[in-house]
Formats: C-alpha cells, sequence, structure tokens
C-alpha cells in the first residue's frame, strides 16, 4: 500500500483476511486495513461496512481502534457526513494522545483533509503544518509527501499559486524517490489543477495525463475519474470542444463506479460545460441539475459554486436574464467564492446583460470582473506565474471590447485592450481598485498624442474568436477597421512563415500568403501611411511570430494613387521602418533619445563549446571584429571565449553599457519561456545565462542585440506576446531589443551587423539602422535576398 498499488493490497489483504477469519483479534486487524484499502480506492460505503461492527473488547484501547476511527473519519469526510466526521476524528486524535499513538500525525492530515472540504483553509494548514513537522521529526517520508501535496492544496485554495507549485513540486519530488505511485499521481493531479488554474494549459494537459495514468496503473479509480475529467476542463479552455465533450463523457462514465459525490460532482460539472460548448443543451440542463443535488446535499462550496456557474451560462444560452442574474449573484453572495469564479460571474452577467442592450449595468459588471481578475493576478509574486494568468480571463477583456464597439466607443475599447497588454511590465502594480480606476475606458487616453511623440503610425491589432480589430492612430486621428476572425489569419500566418524555408524567394514566386496578408492587415491603413516613415507594430495573437516587413505589397496595376505604391510587388520594408511595440500605455511614458556622446558596448560571445548540441559558430569572431571597428578599446569590454560564462556577464555590471551585444547558440523554451537561455562557456555546471537570471540585473541600455537563434521566444502569452530573451531584456529596462523569430543564419549575420552598427554610428536609431541593413541583403543579388536571411531580426522597443 505505500508504493500506491491497490489492487496487489487489496488482493493480499483479501488473502489474509480469508486465513485469519476465526482468530478475532488477528482478523479485525485486517478488517480495518481492508477497509482502508478500499477508502484509497474510493469504495466508501464497502469501507464503512467493513468499520462499523465493533472490534474485540481486549482492542478497545489499542492501535487498531485509532486505526479504525482514523479511517471512519476520513470516510465520512469523502460521504459529505462533515459532521460525523468531524466527531469521529476527534474521538481518533483523543484515543491517540491517550495511548501514545503514532497515527497522531495521521490523524491530523484527516482532520486537514476535513476542513479544505467545509472551505476552511487556514484551519487546514495548521493540520497539514503539524503532520508535516511531525512526519519529519519522526522520518515518515509518506506521510511529508501527503502532507506537503496538502499544503499545496490550501495555498492553491489561497490563490497563493506560486507557492502551491513549491509545495506540490517538492512533494513530487520525494513520492518519485519513494516510489509511491498514489502520491505521484495525486501530486500531478493537484499540480496540473495550479497550472489550468493560472492559465498554463499546456504544462495543466500534460500533468492531468500522467496522473490519470498513474492512478489507473494504483487502482486509484477516484483519482482517475478526477483527472479524467480535469483533463476534458483543459481541452475545454484550449477549445478542444469535441476531444473535452468525449473525455467528459468518459469522466462521466468512470464515475458511475464510484460513490464520491465531489468527484462525480465535479465531472457533471465538466460534462456539463463541454455539452454547451458542443451545443448539446439539453444535456447540459440535465447534467446540471444532477449535479446541483449531488453539490447541495453534500454543501460542497466548490462544486456547488462551479454549478451555480454553469446554470447562469445555461440561462444565457436559453436568454433568460433574470435567471443568469440569479445563478451569478448567488455566486457573488457565496462565502468564500474563489476570484476566478468571481471575475468569470461579473463578466458572463456583464455579457447577459449587453445581450439585452442594458448599457449601464453591462458596464458596471465589466469594470468589476476586470477589477476581480487583476486584483488576484497582482497577488502572485512570482513573474513566471503572472505571464499565464491572463490566459483564463483574455476571453471577457474580448467580450468588454466588443461590448464598447458595439456602443460606437472605438477609442474607450482601445483603452481596454491596452489595459490588457504587459501588464507584468508594472514594477509594483497598484491596488486593482485605483489601478482600474485609472485605466477605465472613462479615464484620459490620448494615443494620437504617443503617435506624435513617436513621429509614426501605429497598427494596434486585436484578433478575437469572432471579430478581429485593427487600430490605425495617427498624429490626426484614430481610425478603426474590422478584420476577419482570429482562426482565418493565423492559418495563413502559419502558412507564409514556412514559405521562407523554400528554396525559392516568396517575392519572386508571387506567394499567395505574402499579398493576401498585406492586403489584410495593412492595405486598410495604407493611405495613412506616407512613403519612407515610421510604424510601430502592436500585435496580437499569431501576428507575434509574423515580421511585417516581409509582406508583399501587390503594387497597383494603373495609376498609383497610394503615397506608397510602386507598380511592382516588393516588400514592405521598401515602404516602411518598423518596430514592435506591445502596450500604447507604456509607449506613451517612453523615449527613444540616442545614447549620451561615446557610448560604450559589452560584447558576449564566440564562447566555448559547452556541448556537442553547441558546436563553436565559426563566423562569431569575425562578427565580433566587425564590431570593434565602431567601438574604441575604453569604449568596450569582452567576455569571449573561455571569459563568456554566464556569471561573467551577471558580475559585469551590465547597467553601466549603453550597447550589449550577444553572439552566440540560443536556446528557447515553449514550456518554460523563463528558460529560454544564450549559450555560453561551461563554468562546472553552468553553461546558461537564463532569462530569468537577466530579469534580475536592471539595464539601461539604449539597445540590446541578440545575435543568436530564436531570441524573441516561440510561446506567446495572451496580453504579453513571444515572452523569451527579447521580453526579459526589455523588461530588465533595456530601451531597444533586436531579437531573432527563428534560427538566424551564421553567414549573412556578421554582413548585417556590420551594416546595423555602421548606420548607428552614423547617427540613425535601431529601427532605422536595422532597415538600411536589411535593405542591402534584400537588394543584392544571391540568396540573402530571401528573407530567411534577413528577416528573423526584429526591433523590440518600449517605445
Amino acid at each position: 500500500m505505500g508504493h500506491g498499488l491497490l489492487d496487489d493490497a487489496l488482493r493480499d489483504v483479501n488473502a489474509a483476511c480469508a486465513k485469519y477469519q476465526s482468530d478475532p483479534r488477528v482478523f479485525a486487524r485486517f478488517r480495518v486495513l481492508k477497509a482502508h484499502v478500499l477508502l484509497l480506492r474510493g469504495s466508501y460505503n464497502d469501507a464503512l461496512a467493513l468499520l462499523n461492527p465493533d472490534l474485540p473488547p481486549d482492542l478497545a484501547n489499542s492501535e487498531v481502534a485509532v486505526h479504525r476511527l482514523m479511517v471512519q473519519g476520513l470516510v465520512y469526510s469523502y460521504l459529505q457526513k462533515y459532521d460525523q466526521a468531524g466527531d469521529v476524528l476527534a474521538q481518533a486524535e483523543a484515543l491517540a494522545r491517550s495511548t501514545g499513538s503514532a497515527r497522531l500525525a495521521d490523524i491530523k492530515q484527516c482532520q486537514g483533509i476535513l476542513q479544505i472540504m467545509l472551505g476552511h483553509y487556514r484551519e487546514a494548514e495548521i493540520a497539514f503544518s503539524e503532520t508535516l513537522e511531525i512526519a519529519r521529526r519522526k522520518s515518515l517520508p509518506n506521510l511529508e509527501v501527503d502532507a506537503l501535496g496538502s499544503l499545496g492544496n490550501v495555498a492553491m485554495n489561497l490563490e497563493h499559486y506560486d507557492q502551491a507549485i513549491d509545495r506540490y513540486k517538492l512533494a513530487l519530488q520525494k513520492a518519485q524517490t519513494l516510489g509511491s505511485l498514489s502520491s505521484v499521481s495525486k501530486t500531478l493531479g493537484n499540480l496540473g489543477w495550479n497550472y489550468s488554474v493560472i492559465g498554463d494549459f499546456e504544462n495543466a494537459e500534460a500533468s492531468f495525463k500522467d496522473a490519470r495514468d498513474k492512478a489507473a496503473q494504483s487502482g486509484l479509480l477516484d483519482d482517475q475519474v478526477y483527472w479524467t475529467a480535469a483533463l476534458s476542463y483543459v481541452y475545454l479552455q484550449e477549445k478542444r470542444h469535441e476531444d473535452a465533450y468525449s473525455t467528459a463523457r468518459k469522466a462521466v462514465d468512470l464515475a458511475e463506479k464510484n460513490e464520491d459525490k465531489y468527484t462525480r460532482a465535479s465531472c457533471l460539472n465538466t460534462l456539463a460545460l463541454a455539452a454547451l460548448a458542443t451545443s448539446h443543451l439539453d444535456v447540459a440542463e440535465k447534467v446540471n441539475q444532477e449535479a446541483a443535488n449531488l453539490a447541495n446535499s453534500g454543501l460542497d462550496p466548490f462544486n456547488s459554486n462551479g454549478t451555480r456557474m454553469i446554470a447562469g451560462r445555461i440561462a444565457m444560452a436559453k436568454k433568460d436574464l433574470p435567471g443568469a442574474r440569479a445563478a451569478f449573484g448567488s455566486i457573488f453572495k457565496a462565502p468564500g467564492a474563489p476570484a476566478p469564479l468571481q471575475w468569470e460571474a461579473h463578466a458572463l452577467l456583464a455579457q447577459a446583460y449587453a445581450e439585452q442592450r442594458q448599457v449601464a449595468p453591462a458596464q458596471r459588471e465589466f469594470t468589476v470582473a476586470i477589477r476581480t481578475f487583476e486584483a488576484a493576478r497582482n497577488a502572485i509574486p512570482n513573474l513566471e506565474l503572472r505571464l499565464s494568468f491572463l490566459s483564463n480571463a483574455i476571453a471577457f477583456y474580448d467580450a468588454y471590447v466588443n461590448f464598447l464597439l458595439d456602443q460606437r466607443r472605438p477609442l474607450d475599447a482601445l483603452k481596454v485592450a491596452d489595459l490588457s497588454r504587459s501588464l507584468t511590465f508594472q514594477q509594483n502594480p497598484q491596488p486593482a481598485g485605483d489601478s482600474v480606476s485609472k485605466n477605465s475606458p472613462q479615464s484620459a487616453f490620448r494615443p494620437q498624442d504617443t503617435a506624435r511623440s513617436l513621429n509614426a503610425t501605429l497598427l494596434f491589432y486585436w484578433l478575437g474568436e469572432r471579430r478581429s480589430w485593427l487600430w490605425v492612430v495617427t498624429p490626426a486621428q484614430t481610425s478603426l477597421v474590422a478584420l476577419p476572425p482570429s482562426a482565418e489569419i493565423e492559418a495563413p500566418v502559419k502558412s507564409y512563415r514556412q514559405a521562407f524555408l523554400d528554396p525559392r524567394d516568396p517575392l519572386e514566386a508571387g506567394n499567395a500568403e505574402g499579398k493576401k496578408l498585406y492586403q489584410t492587415l495593412v492595405g486598410p491603413a495604407e493611405t495613412f501611411i506616407p512613403k519612407n516613415s515610421r510604424v510601430v507594430i502592436f500585435p496580437d495573437g499569431s501576428l507575434h511570430s509574423l515580421n511585417f516587413e516581409t509582406l508583399i505589397n501587390p503594387g497597383c496595376s494603373g495609376p498609383c494613387g497610394s503615397t506608397q505604391s510602386s507598380a511592382l510587388p516588393h516588400y514592405w520594408i521598401d515602404d516602411v521602418t518598423i518596430t514592435t511595440a506591445s502596450s500604447l500605455t507604456r509607449s506613451a511614458g517612453s523615449t527613444m533619445s540616442a545614447p549620451q556622446r561615446n557610448p560604450n558596448i559589452l560584447i558576449v560571445g564566440k564562447s566555448l563549446p559547452a556541448s556537442p548540441d553547441f558546436p563553436p559558430i565559426g563566423q562569431a569572431g569575425r562578427e565580433i571584429s566587425y564590431l570593434e571597428k565602431y567601438f574604441p578599446p575604453e569604449r568596450r569590454l569582452e567576455l569571449t571565449d573561455g571569459n563568456a560564462k554566464p556569471a561573467a556577464y551577471l558580475n559585469s555590471h551590465p547597467e553601466r553599457f549603453s550597447f550589449l551585444h550577444f553572439t552566440a547558440h540560443g536556446t528557447a523554451s515553449r514550456i518554460q519561456p523563463l528558460e529560454s537561455a544564450i549559450i555560453l562557456s561551461r563554468d562546472g555546471d553552468s553553461f546558461k545565462l537564463y532569462a530569468r537570471d537577466i530579469l534580475q540585473h536592471p539595464l539601461s541600455a539604449y539597445l540590446v542585440t541578440i545575435s543568436a537563434c530564436n531570441g524573441s521566444g516561440v510561446k506567446t502569452y495572451a496580453g504579453e506576446g513571444l515572452v523569451g530573451l527579447s521580453w526579459a531584456f526589455l523588461r530588465a529596462g533595456a530601451h531597444n531589443v533586436i531579437g531573432g523569430l527563428w534560427e538566424v543564419s551564421n553567414a549573412s549575420t556578421p554582413q548585417l551587423m556590420d551594416e546595423l552598427y555602421k548606420n548607428l554610428s552614423a547617427g540613425q536609431d535601431p529601427a532605422s539602422a536595422l532597415r538600411s541593413a536589411k535593405l542591402t541583403l534584400v537588394h543584392s543579388t544571391g540568396n540573402y535576398r530571401k528573407p530567411f536571411y534577413w528577416a528573423p531580426f526584429l526591433v523590440y522597443s518600449a517605445s
């Protein structure tokens, strides 16, 4: 049982019961042990039937009696007979203390589980902390794992998500060392829940699948059901609705064999959501009513609130505003309703009001929803967890944006859209109430002033599932353009990026996607963009992975009426200078001033091979020699060869340099973007300069250039864009960062960098300097004219 192999444990205990049935004292011990195994398997009534008969009188004050009361109390907890559970566990604790039983710590663990079920999280934390202290003092590793995992549950329920992950990971490591499949399964599943709550669905899906499979191996039917239902919930979040529906059906079918009302109610809630998503409204209503009966019979706050939420969604689908208002209102009144449910209820109620054209209450509910969301996000101290948190709420921002547009308030809609961008760049977030009041649609917001200060046309994109939008902002006016839904944009973006790997030049091949994307994304704004002017792109969704310079302007067949069109098709880089930015609000408060005279540079690269995966970069030395032409020795620090180590960069006081330049291998992590790294020389076991380490060292650099593969990152977060090395340097304080969208060419990059720094030394700003450098390749006659060689590099700016 200690290894979590419950089928084997049940077989062995059944054999022991049969062998010792004629010996009442020995049989009683195995009867209680069998009940414990059945409890772990989720067969609660069968376990209770074995526990109900009294023990032989001479065992009344024995360890067996303590064990019996403990298991009985836990069974009552899972059957949601909470009063009986509390009474029996109190008896178990009293008997354990009077007899000096070694099970006192186990009883504390059971009492903590009961308190979690009652929603008494502080009391649960006290109980689990006592358990952990005893387990460590008495070297009880299995119990230590249980206590750590339970403390993770408490932290998650208290919305301390980063603390929960730390506790789960420690519990998982210890459980794996012990070889306890049941503990590994439970911990993986709880870790998956935590990931799903903060919007990290990739990690959530992987954790739930692993937890489900290990639960099946262990014979943990209850956990197998629960993690299957949880996996369905993740599919819902990923909009894989058919997968969600079929998986939820499997969970409910498995739950038929299970006696745990809590788990069955959870499965039914998930199936109801999946039924709604797949337009099975009759199934959703039937399942929701069954879940409500189960949840309310046990007074279970978590499932009761979830069931109310789904009832509100069903009412919305039926256009029943009073029903939706009543369901969502019951969540607001419920004590301890978690913040994610509250903001979802406010946002859904806002949408219900909006559909009924009740503008004032819709506005009120949207504002409260965002305030509630920001309060929960700001309470997360761990940056990496805050990154994915907006994934849970971006749909509500989208609904709010569209509500405001339906009210003919495009500037207010742009304000709300921008509010969702780069929230993690707020070093010291204000209290949510202050933040929302200052960023509400009614407060001052002047994007045209930003366009004027940047001397640029601003293209702000918002991609939605049903409707997408482009705001075109110039110093003189702000215009709104409707775009196709996100799916219709994502497909050609993906296809066009693949075309860069083709031997042919997309321009010469007349690539259809390149022209279509130009006509869709830029064409409507053409008349606002003079030839050779500056454009700042504020991308969204899949557009973060697109270099707009590569879009193919189809030209014009007749007289050219546009200020920037020419007769022949050409890449858009021929027409404009492009910078990529994240937030209008941040751009309004930043500057693009050039560094002081005689700027200095920190050059890091030409490192020694750290592993066979990262061979020497043959052209790194040539690239560095080009840079040396523009910075005399007294104005440059070079960390190369064996000196190019992560610690050397961190100890070099990088904040004192105007320019930072890295020429090295780079890696980008999709699962954990802050694990993206620049590969340097080995120093013991360390050879990676991680994005998370870069964040810890504030910068004031005018320009950071990452002459490495995938410097921009590969994982896009709602509201943040691509998160990787470029993002980390910007957040550390750099004004401009040049990073790559894909693997850069070692052959063409030194030439490109030489031209870049020549232009910078002549006084050009980074975007103009990079564009001029690229145009030398675009208009060359060799292979380097293809986008694969010049287009990976983008300029990201804080302004």
